[in-house]
């Protein structure tokens, strides 16, 4: 090897030479211990044999009970106007219904799709079957089984809100997810 060559291979040995050097130091912690509180054992065996002090009984629920009360809060989507996209406000209920689903495989659902009282009857009715089938496949890409939830339109027959203004109308844009 020529002087050249031996130069990055010294340089190297150097320096892991003072790196294991650097690691090899000692501190002394033993001066900054924190303290210790030590309690006397005497009552350990007494308080070991007592009986609870509260009078609750605990309640433990399954974590098919938790979704199912979750689900049963929330069991409408709206939507805007002339749309079946599902908006990202209504991914709580989507996700709390779907949880549920996938707990309890025995869950049958109706997806009810509802619209306004504008446009022809064969529109809404399309349109209310899109919206449901919409939160169908919301619902199965969470996890539910493609059989445990049905698409239903009912178009504007069944509106939530029998107004006639913008405010009846974004109530009466829905599906509503029902018990078979």
């Amino acid at each position: 090897m020529t002087r050249f060559h031996r130069l990055p291979l010294v340089s190297a040995l150097s320096a892991a030479a003072v790196l294991l050097a650097a690691c090899g130091t000692t501190t002394d912690l033993s001066e900054n211990k924190a303290p210790v509180e030590t309690r006397p054992t005497a009552d350990a065996n007494a308080n070991a044999n007592a009986t609870p002090q509260s009078k609750v009984a605990t309640v433990e629920l399954s974590a098919r009970d938790a979704a199912a009360a979750a689900a049963a809060k929330a069991r409408t989507v709206y939507f805007d106007f002339d749309s079946y996209v599902v908006k990202d406000e209504y991914k709580p209920v989507i996700d709390a219904n779907a949880k549920f689903l996938t707990l309890d495989k025995t869950v049958r659902l109706t997806a009810e799709g509802h619209t306004d009282e504008r446009g022809g009857r064969e529109y809404n009715l399309a349109l209310g079957q899109k919206r449901a089938e919409a939160v169908v496949k919301a619902l199965q890409v969470m996890g539910a089984a493609a059989g445990q939830v049905e698409p239903v339109s009912f178009g504007k027959e069944r509106p939530a809100d029998p107004g006639h203004d913008e405010a009846a109308w974004s109530k009466n844009r829905r599906v509503e997810l029902k018990d078979k």
